[in-house]
């Protein structure tokens, strides 16, 4: 059996992508299984966090990293679809007919929506590149600020789109800002916190999907 690929996706920008990934990946890394970052976002937030990381930790064999473009990407994967357990795919901030080139490789489609009517309304569009692509897409809620206004006001819209949220959600918390300037997962920088309960119970969800 070769890598399972999540691929995450958002049309806006700053919803979370790389926040995502760097923290699912962690929470892998640290179950000893091998995880490949592949970023084609162009702003390459995630090879940033990346040399922060090894800046402070050195190099993991446990974690490739490459950028790649949209049409490079199966070539990049079948790199390493032989020696890593999953693959993540961080992904530009535009759902355009570039992107169908990365979700044609996808297991497992994640689409994060922070607290905010405007990550919703940009939803819409990868939904149905996703859907087109007929592959499985769940939203993540990134960000959340329960019992506040604008948090059930997204949580509402959110659940009226065509794809199942995720039960497992990351709050609005300063940790998860502090752990990627650092190069961490925030199971790293903080074990036992609340941040880290949300990170292992979403790395859960994720792996239940992918029937890992």
């Amino acid at each position: 059996m070769g890598s399972q690929i999540i691929c995450v996706v958002q049309q806006k920008g700053g919803a979370g992508k790389t926040t995502l990934v760097s923290n699912l990946a962690t929470a892998l890394i640290a179950n000893g299984k091998s995880v490949a970052l592949f970023d084609t976002d162009p702003q390459g937030s995630l090879g940033k966090w990346l040399d922060e990381r090894e800046a402070r930790m050195g190099e993991s064999e446990s974690l490739h990293f490459a950028t790649a473009t949209a049409f490079g990407i199966s070539r990049a994967i079948r790199g390493v679809k032989d020696t890593t357990d999953y693959v993540f795919i961080d992904t530009p901030p535009k759902a355009d007919s570039d992107m169908r080139w990365v979700l044609s490789e996808a297991d497992l489609v994640l689409v994060p929506v922070s607290a905010s009517q405007a990550d919703v309304w940009a939803t819409a569009d990868v939904l149905d590149m996703a859907e087109r692509a007929d592959k499985p897409v769940h939203i993540v809620m990134n960000r959340t600020r329960s019992g506040t206004r604008v948090g059930e006001e997204v949580a509402t819209a959110v659940a009226e789109l065509d794809a199942t949220p995720l039960k497992s959600t990351l709050a609005h918390r300063v940790v998860y800002a502090e752990a990627l300037g650092k190069g961490l997962g925030v199971i790293e920088a903080q074990k036992s916190g609340a941040a880290a309960q949300e990170v292992r119970a979403l790395a859960d969800e994720v792996l239940a999907l992918l029937g890992t």
